[in-house]
């Protein structure tokens, strides 16, 4: 699997998502064929019928006959917007147009609709690919039912992606996006100082809502991966920062800009940086190199808020960012995760202030901040 992506299909999941976006963006830029699975829950598991259609069917001249039998599967009143039937189909536009706007793009991304929470929805995505990313998970951190909307999708989504891998004997191996929050959150982390690295799993009785979802699905996954005989990698990212490519602000990013929006205070509390680029590569050379296996603590380095605030203070005089904590507490500094594995990847880490300023220029750029 070492070397570029020429004339080697993949499939990446969640594709419109922080992570995967720039994964899907690099595997582009080395020449993969990329299958790419969205979400679009209006238009469910009927797109399969739709696919059917589109195959057996192709030029203008048949436009009517499409039209009409699209509003047969979709219940359309109205004419059919002009532009590629395909991707009007399968994505929400708005939700993947940075994505069809990439490099390569045209001629190697294929979009696909897929439901985490349906068996097979991925089998017809997967079929015939080398490899398989699996990225989708929800990430939220204000949530009314956690199981609803953090634990089932994260957990049996996990295991129906795996369920679709095995039935494809072309699959070398699987790529699966995990978090710290499932290496850390167990009883040793009431010790500070001490030293992480992958060879710690989180206990779920020390896990909560989006930790707890990270955990049990990557237990399921290793579980299911030595039952059926998956070559299974994981990645497992801290805090994620760094410029966005996909529209939509998400949970990790929106951190720094609450700070540099207005922010009164700053959390009491110490995170493992690491920026998206990064964490995009870790999953690319996981996959290519032979010897990759088990798991990978993809993290730059830990630090608490404070020093994040004063770099940012540094970056950008101007702007009122907060000078206090949010509490009189001693600063948490928590433990040192080791990432002496994922540099033996070959990941050379985006220093932090690099990460800081180019997060802050990407939300500007999208207007999600006025400076």
């Amino acid at each position: 699997m070492s070397g570029g992506g020429e004339g080697k299909v993949v499939c990446v999941t969640g594709a419109s998502g922080y992570i995967a976006s720039w994964l899907v963006k690099l595997l582009l830029l080395r020449g993969y064929t990329v299958r790419a699975s969205v979400r679009n829950p209006n238009l469910s598991l009927r797109i399969p019928a739709i696919c059917s259609i589109l195959n057996s069917m192709c030029g203008n001249g048949k436009k009517l006959m499409i039209e009409a039998s699209l509003k047969l599967c979709l219940g359309f009143d109205e004419p059919l917007p002009n532009g590629p039937l395909y991707h009007l189909l399968v994505d929400d536009p708005k939700k993947t147009e940075h994505l069809l706007a990439l490099d390569g793009a045209k001629e190697r991304l294929h979009l696909f609709q897929a439901d985490l929470l349906v068996e097979g929805s991925f089998d017809p995505i997967i079929d015939g690919c080398e490899g398989v990313f699996h990225t989708a998970s929800p990430v939220h951190f204000s949530v009314t039912d956690p199981q609803v909307e953090l634990i089932d999708p994260a957990l049996k989504g996990t295991v129906n992606v795996l369920r679709s891998c095995a039935k494809v004997p072309s699959i070398k191996r699987v790529v699966l996006t995990s978090s710290t929050a499932a290496v850390i959150c167990n009883r040793k982390m009431l010790t500070p100082g001490l030293h992480v690295d992958e060879t710690w799993f989180s206990d779920p009785l020390f896990c909560k809502e989006s930790k707890l979802s990270k955990t049990l699905a990557e237990e399921a996954a290793w579980k299911f991966a030595k039952e059926n005989g998956i070559d299974l990698t994981v990645i497992n990212p801290g805090w994620v920062f760094g410029p966005l490519l996909q529209p939509t602000l998400n949970a990790t990013v929106e951190v720094v800009l609450n700070v540099i929006n207005g922010a009164k205070s700053f959390p009491n509390a110490s995170y493992g940086w690491v920026d998206v680029r990064d964490v995009a590569n870790a999953h690319i050379q996981a996959f290519e190199i032979p010897s990759a296996s088990g798991r990978y603590c993809v993290v730059n380095g830990v630090a608490h808020f404070s020093e994040v605030v004063k770099i940012l203070h540094e970056l950008y005089p101007a702007l009122d960012i907060p000078e206090k904590c949010e509490n009189d507490a001693p600063f948490q500094m928590g433990n040192i995760v080791v990432n002496e594995k994922a540099k033996g990847l070959g990941i050379e880490f985006t220093p932090l202030e690099v990460t800081l300023k180019d997060t802050v220029e990407s939300l500007k750029e999208k207007n999600f901040v006025a400076l």
